[in-house]
């Protein structure tokens, strides 16, 4: 053997010394030392012949390589010290540097260059380089056939003599093949890849490479000892590996075979394979790869006679359900498809006879199971035996058939269609092998194999059939899914939640298949999937139902979720066979949740939710959407009303239909949630019902009205009654609301398109929520109900509702308004309704508020201003004042404040000062809350709001008192939109005053603020949005003037409050100074914007100026204080606004403004009025070009000459120190100065002005002075 190896180092070393001296100039020298050294080699082999053949391998490779390095070292230093040879030369001799044999032979050239190539990165380069070896060593080789035996050279002949097998090849085929096959063990770049093309390649078309010397040359040359190191073992057994790729590819054994059919190579290379597969895991499944290839290529003779009699094989299959080998199941199977053979040369791998129910029989995968969970190895890519194994699972003609069958029976109402034998075969096997292998097997092992679990099943789900869904998504999938999905830190969550993408990605557009995955997901985790892996699955899922088809579908299905006892009792009773040690939990909490979910109602809840949730997002045409919006409204009202008295089913032969129950009664919690789901069904159809009837007039498209009829059709029925007793007077109005609401149903329709059709239509959903009402907390509504019928009956006198036992009662003169006991009926429910019924009664209010009295309408607002607590500040003085004296409950403070309460400087108190000095001014705003009752005695307040007395039974009681002011804060929220419905609808009318003056008054009470912040804000937001914004506003002659001056002075008078600290709260945190500060800021803003509304009102009746003096009075008495007083705390800019919207009240006060100006207390007040001259001379005096305007303005100046001389002597006299101010002053002057001298008004102007005056404006003017002075 050593001999062997050793005789190829002539051919090596060449190789070596021309690849290393391919970029060198002097190609002859190059070939004189391949000479050479080949002549060295030969004589030292003879020598050395006896010695290696007892010299082991791994030594007589070191030593090779030591020679190798020595000889290239001598090559190098020779042609260093060649001459330079002439151009001509060089070009002559240039061709021999890429090639080993000189074409002075007689043979055509082989560039060696090629193998370089074939290393290449580059594939098309691989292919290129692979084509021109094949191509040039045919061409040799076919030279040499011819007779280029006897003209070979010395060199050739001692090459040719090597004992390799290939006796009849040339020199250079031989060459090649050697390097060939040692290539295909280097690492190096893509040697592997592409010395195995060239391999491939070349053993295909030159039948002179013989395959028994090939097998032996892979074999000698590729040879793997035990003293070799891990990589260099593992390059030798890969390069053994590809070889034998390279030769199942090119078809070699395919044409031994069809020339002999008892050659003896196609049992050798199989033999080699087995061995090869034997000695490493990773080397196993690429050796069954290539017994496959060549299997596809052999006919079954060939397969039976020579593949499966070769050595080693049966030993192989044989010990592979112990050992667990995928790779030998993976050859069982591929083999048994190819051709039907006797399962005993397989081993235990297959069953005898074959066939898929034997395979995937729960005993035989039990023998599997070690090969199958082996396969993880090859992670994260998925052994080839896993499609194999699916392939046959589930075949495609049972898969089409089972579509098929799936898509027709889903548009079948309560018919299950029957699977046909080959359906319920697979669906058979399907289960056995996810109960065995998946649930039986890999979910209960390591993370790895729990990966590999959810691999399969994606894998199963592209071909799975929707109806087989439930078989997949079992309980301890589901669970598994559970365990993991909670915690983002678990080693599987990225597997499961990519497991669930796939799943959805699955589903598409498909609403069956869709609809199984919900349910499968819902049903194993009793409707909590998403709550407790903390995902949006089934959420998402169900908001992608587009068509009427897909949600009848879900229907029908939840519908038998619900009703079906055994779909909750599935699941095994030991729930932790999913897990492991090694396998994530969820938290403690979900998984306590998961325990207690069996025994407990939640996927029944989850059901009733869901049902009507689906209408959510659907986009259907109206009859379409109608039909589904009955479905629902059949399934909530059967289970959530009535009961069968004689067994489950009933059948309703008027609406011919069968209704169904669950065998166990349904709970009360339950029938509350289907009543309740039913009140959000009918309220939500409500709000978009826009036509009343369907096109074809055929049936009506009224939810509520089908809804009665259903109910009144059931109630017949003998064998059903209602889920729960009820009184007699609880029956009755039960009665009497259907009794009405059919009445009501029949004037609707005769009505047509009118607004008492809308106000019909309202009042019976009010009816038919009230009834649901009453069923739902009996012994609560029957006084509201009978008062709502008698105004139902009052309302629409004129028709048949009335009967002549109530004529007489309702024509009493006594008897209360109508739209009295309405609102009282109507504010009676809210404090208790749900979100259906306020939407009801919101609806009612809207069509009738047209017609609500003031004293329904200041009960409403009563309510808002309705206060638990005491005043803070209650005195017999201001107890009996009337509200109309002082609606924004201020007093006035008469007392100076003391210092340090109010922030005063000479420059008016800046925010940010007051905030850390004060802390809120609340105090100065006692609202009386007995004032609030005024009118109503004691009957009247329990008659408009019994709940609300028991509210302040619970304050007398000290129990619950928070609970009390909570309940009463919701029930003003509640009220708050009612009369934010009347502003909508009635913006211009009187009584919106009345709605603005309690509003305000109970926005300013401090106790708002202190009982809910969201009370405050929804009162703000209305205030601004409804009225202060509102394009229309009360324009009647019915509001009086003193109403509105006195809302004028005293909104003027808030507007000037200051802010002011509690003298309790000394060291107050900064929470309640930013809480204080915000509502001050509030109230002063309420203040300006209500100031800013009034005058426009007044502004639009155009009063006359005897009757405008009112209002000046009360801008003078304002001004006088914001000049004279440091408590006023008026804003220059809100002064100025109001001269800005309204320039008659700066026009009438402009004198005025003048004269306090000039006398002023405060300068910073004085240079900060200035503005507000400017303000008002904007508007008064215009400076047009038209003539007539420049008259009326010079006339209108000229009269306040005097007063604004007066003022710039002032302010010129005593000239502020502070910079900034002197520079307001100075353009003050300025723009006073250009007016003057633009209307011609200069001469009266300096006249006016005392000497003084002239003196001091010379001095502190200059030029603008003198400038005015020379324009006279």
């Amino acid at each position: 053997m050593g001999s062997k190896k050793r005789n190829s180092n002539a051919v090596e070393e060449a190789e070596a010394i021309v690849d290393s001296a391919e970029n060198v100039e002097s190609d002859n020298v190059v070939a004189s030392s391949v000479k050479k050294k080949m002549k060295k080699g030969k004589k030292k082999d003879g020598d050395r012949a006896t010695a290696d053949a007892s010299i082991k391998p791994m030594e007589r490779k070191k030593k090779r390589k030591a020679m190798d390095k020595e000889r290239h070292h001598t090559a190098m230093e020779n042609i260093k010290s060649q001459p330079k040879q002439t151009d001509v030369v060089t070009k002559s001799e240039g061709t021999l540097a890429s090639t080993v044999f000189s074409s002075s032979s007689g043979m055509p050239e082989f560039h060696i260059s090629v193998f370089q190539d074939l290393a290449s990165a580059d594939v098309s380069m691989r292919q290129v380089a692979a084509e021109s070896l094949v191509t040039e060593l045919e061409e040799v080789q076919k030279a040499y056939e011819r007779g280029g035996k006897e003209s070979v050279k010395d060199g050739m002949k001692l090459e040719a003599e090597k004992d390799d097998g290939l006796n009849d090849c040339a020199p250079s085929l031989r060459y090649a093949v050697r390097r060939l096959i040692r290539g295909v063990s280097s690492s190096r770049e893509c040697a592997r890849q592409g010395f195995a093309l060239g391999l491939t390649l070349l053993i295909g078309k030159i039948p002179s490479i013989k395959m028994d010397a090939l097998l032996k040359l892979i074999v000698d040359l590729l040879e793997v000892s035990a003293s070799m190191k891990g990589l260099e073992a593992r390059d030798c057994l890969l390069g053994r590996l590809f070889a034998y790729g390279a030769i199942a590819q090119s078809g070699r054994l395919t044409n031994e075979w069809n020339s002999d059919k008892n050659t003896p190579y196609i049992k050798e290379f199989i033999g080699h394979l087995i061995s090869l597969a034997a000695k490493r895991r990773y080397l196993q499944e690429p050796a069954v790869s290539i017994i496959l290839d060549l299997i596809e290529k052999l006919p079954t003779e060939a397969l039976l006679s020579h593949v499966l009699e070769a050595p080693g094989l049966h030993e192989w299959l044989e010990g592979a359900s112990e050992v667990g080998n995928p790779d030998a199941l993976l050859l069982a199977l591929r083999i048994q498809e190819k051709v039907s053979v006797d399962s005993k040369k397989l081993g235990k791998l297959l069953p005898t006879p074959f066939s898929s129910s034997k395979l995937f029989a729960a005993d035989h995968l039990s023998s599997l199971v070690n090969c199958l969970k082996e396969s993880t190895f090859c992670q994260p890519r998925v052994h080839s035996v896993w499609p194999v194994l699916v392939n046959i699972l589930l075949p495609d003609s049972v898969l089409q058939a089972e579509d098929a069958a799936s898509v027709s029976s889903s548009l079948k109402k309560h018919k299950k269609s029957r699977k046909s034998s080959s359906s319920e075969e697979v669906a058979k096997n399907l289960q056995s092998f996810c109960e065995v292998i998946v649930e039986g097997s890999l979910l209960l092992s390591s993370h790895d194999r729990k990966h590999l679990a959810f691999d399969v099943l994606a894998l199963i789900f592209l071909r799975l059939p929707a109806s087989f869904v439930s078989i997949v998504l079992s309980y301890k999938l589901v669970h598994c899914l559970i365990d993991v999905l909670p915690s983002k830190d678990a080693w599987l969550y990225n597997v499961a939640k990519d497991f669930l993408k796939k799943i959805v990605e699955w589903v598409g557009n498909d609403d069956v298949r869709r609809v199984a995955v919900i349910v499968a997901l819902q049903k194993h985790s009793n409707g909590k999937f998403d709550s407790i892996t903390r995902t949006k699955t089934v959420k998402d899922l169900m908001a992608e139902f587009k068509t009427e088809s897909g949600c009848t579908l879900f229907i029908q299905n939840l519908v038998n979720m619900f009703i079906d006892e055994s779909s909750t009792s599935e699941e095994p009773s030991d729930q932790s066979q999913t897990t492991d040690d090694n396998s994530e939990i969820g938290s403690v909490g979900d998984k306590d949740l998961v325990g207690t979910l069996a025994n407990s109602d939640f996927l029944k809840s989850w059901v009733i939710e869901s049902l009507p949730s689906i209408l959510k997002y659907l986009n259907l045409d109206p009859e379409a959407k109608f039909r589904v919006q009955k479905e629902v409204l059949k399934f909530l009202a059967v289970q959530g009303l009535f009961s069968a008295s004689l067994g489950t089913e009933v059948t309703s032969f008027e609406l011919q239909e069968k209704f169904r129950w669950p065998k166990a009664p349904t709970s009360s919690a339950l029938c509350r949630m289907c009543i309740e789901q039913l009140q959000s069904l009918l309220a939500n159809a409500q709000k978009v019902e826009n036509l009343r009837s369907f096109p074809n007039g055929l049936e009506p498209s009224d939810l509520g009205s089908y809804f009665m009829r259903f109910l009144s059709t059931l109630r017949n029925i003998p064998s059903v009654s209602l889920f729960r007793s009820l009184s007699a007077d609880d029956e009755k109005t039960l009665k009497k609301l259907q009794e009405m609401e059919t009445r009501l149903s029949r004037e609707e329709r005769n009505c047509g398109l009118s607004m008492d059709a809308n106000k019909l239509h309202a009042l019976r959903y009010l009816l038919i929520q009230l009834l649901l009402q009453v069923l739902l907390r009996p012994g609560e509504y029957s006084e509201p109900a009978s008062e709502l019928i008698m105004c139902c009956k009052k309302a629409f006198a004129s028709s048949d509702l009335l009967n002549s036992s109530t004529e007489d009662e309702l024509d009493d003169d006594s008897a209360p308004k109508l739209m009295d006991v309405l609102v009282d009926t109507l504010l009676s429910l809210l404090p208790q309704s749900s979100a259906p019924m306020r939407s009801a009664i919101e609806q009612v209010f809207k069509y009738f508020c047209n017609d609500v009295t003031d004293d329904g309408l200041l009960r409403m607002l009563q309510v808002i201003k309705r206060d638990l607590k005491p005043s803070r500040h209650r005195n017999a003085d201001t107890e009996e004042e009337d509200d109309d004296e002082d609606f924004l409950g201020i007093e006035e403070e008469e007392d100076e404040a003391e210092p340090g309460e109010t922030g005063e400087s000479d420059e008016q108190t800046d925010d940010s000062e007051a905030v850390a000095a004060v802390e809120g001014g609340d105090k100065e705003l006692p609202v009386d809350s007995d004032n609030s009752d005024s009118g109503m005695d004691d009957e009247a307040m329990f008659r408009m709001d019994t709940y609300l007395a028991q509210i302040f039974k619970e304050k007398k009681n000290q129990a619950g008192s928070e609970t009390a002011q909570s309940q009463l804060n919701l029930f003003k929220l509640r009220v708050l939109s009612l009369l934010e419905i009347y502003l909508h609808e009635n913006p211009g009318r009187p009584q919106v005053l009345m709605v603005y003056s309690n509003l305000a008054q109970a926005l300013v009470n401090p106790h708002t603020a202190e009982g809910s912040g969201q009370l405050e804000q929804r009162i703000w937001g209305i205030l601004q949005k409804k009225i202060f914004k509102a394009k229309d506003f009360p324009k009647a002659e019915s509001v009086p003037l003193p109403t509105l001056t006195s809302l004028l002075e005293r909104n003027l008078k808030l507007a000037a409050r200051p802010f002011k600290r509690k003298k309790s709260a000394a060291n107050p945190s900064k929470k309640k100074q930013s809480a204080s500060w915000n509502r001050y800021k509030m109230i002063v803003s309420l203040a300006q914007n209500s100031t800013f509304w009034i005058l426009k009102i007044i502004d639009a009746r155009k009063f006359s100026e005897s009757e405008l003096q009112e209002v000046y009075d009360i801008f003078q008495i304002v001004l006088a204080s914001y000049f004279d007083s440091k408590k006023s705390q008026l804003k220059s800019e809100f002064l100025k606004e109001i001269f800005r919207r309204r320039p008659w009240i700066g026009h009438h006060l402009f004198s005025f403004v003048l004269e306090k100006c000039g006398s002023a207390k405060s300068g910073f007040r004085q240079v900060e009025a200035l503005d507000l001259v400017m303000e008002i001379l904007k508007s008064m005096v215009l400076l047009s070009s038209d003539e007539a305007s420049r008259d009326a303005s010079k006339k209108v100046l000229k009269s306040h000459l005097r007063n604004l001389s007066c003022l710039i002597k002032e302010l010129v006299t005593h000239m502020p120190e502070k910079p900034s101010r002197k520079s307001e002053v100075r353009k003050f002057c300025s723009k006073i100065f250009q007016t003057v001298s633009s209307l011609k008004l200069t001469n009266s102007f300096l006249k006016d002005l005392t000497p003084d005056g002239h003196a001091a404006c010379e001095s502190e003017l200059g030029e603008a002075f003198l400038s005015l002075k020379k324009v006279k």
